[in-house]
């Protein structure tokens, strides 16, 4: 299945404490992610079309479906696989860096099958993370941000946080202001975002991430010494649990660079 990675991208590492996104589909495929480990960040997975099961070394078995959050905090480190059924997916998967405060919290799953919903002339937006436009979403946050599907219908103004940078990815359907292609970047400074059209767009924003971070597959930590302590202890199959239930065997985390991995911050 075609992925596509908007984030890192080559000028912005990071949109807020929003440190990754890839969009996938629409694409008729079958899923099979084998279970894997994470550190230092929260999962944030949304459907636009399709069926995916996780399961995860704290023994959650659920499934999402669209207009539904899967949120996975990773915290000290955490495992999971995800898997579905051929079908047409068409989706987002999408990290949040947890701040050096919260980074080592313990693990955690949530499961939200309904989110607030903010409406205006020409636009309804479901606020899966955050708060947008004073509505805020139930999903547990660890540093001001957001995250909402907008369903455009003609031209309308949508309300942001001023302090906040922001994103704008095109889900489906034609908005002029996004397009076909990459995140759109918007500075800090604005309180409205105008969009036209017809079509769903992905909304990310928050405070400018003031941390470096190490990101290395599929862990997010400080220094290149502890990003090879998260690797050797998922190697060694302890530290992360098991995952329960799936048909294979975990993933092997690739070997390190030769180099040693620097902190960066969130611009290039």
């Amino acid at each position: 299945m075609a992925v596509s990675r908007t984030l890192p991208g080559v000028h912005r590492r990071m949109i807020g404490a929003w440190c990754f996104v890839d969009a996938y589909g629409p694409q008729r495929a079958t899923m099979r992610v084998p279970p894997h480990p994470h550190t230092g960040l929260q999962t944030v997975s949304w459907l636009v079309a399709g069926e995916v099961l996780h399961r995860d070394s704290l023994g959650t078995l659920q499934e999402i479906r669209p207009g539904q959050l899967n949120l996975m905090t990773a915290g000290r480190g955490i495992s999971h696989s995800e898997e579905s059924p051929e079908t047409v997916l068409h989706g987002v998967q999408l990290w949040v860096a947890l701040p050096e405060a919260s980074r080592h919290v313990e693990p955690g799953f949530e499961h939200h099958p309904t989110l607030p919903a903010l409406s205006g002339p020409g636009f309804e937006a479901t606020v899966v993370m955050g708060t947008l436009g004073g509505v805020t979403s139930p999903a547990t946050a660890y540093s001001p941000l957001v995250g909402a599907e907008i369903a455009v219908d003609g031209s309308c103004e949508v309300p942001v946080n001023p302090a906040f940078e922001h994103g704008l990815l095109l889900l489906d359907g034609e908005v002029a202001e996004v397009g076909h292609g990459p995140l759109i970047y918007l500075p800090p400074g604005r309180s409205g975002v105008r969009l036209s059209g017809r079509g769903r767009v992905l909304l990310i924003g928050g405070q400018p991430f003031g941390e470096e971070l190490v990101m290395w597959w599929n862990f997010v930590g400080r220094s290149h010494d502890e990003i090879a302590d998260f690797r050797k202890e998922w190697m060694e199959g302890e530290a992360f649990g098991t995952v329960e239930g799936f048909d294979g065997a975990p993933l092997p985390a690739p070997i390190l660079p030769g180099t040693r991995l620097k902190p960066r911050g969130r611009v290039r």
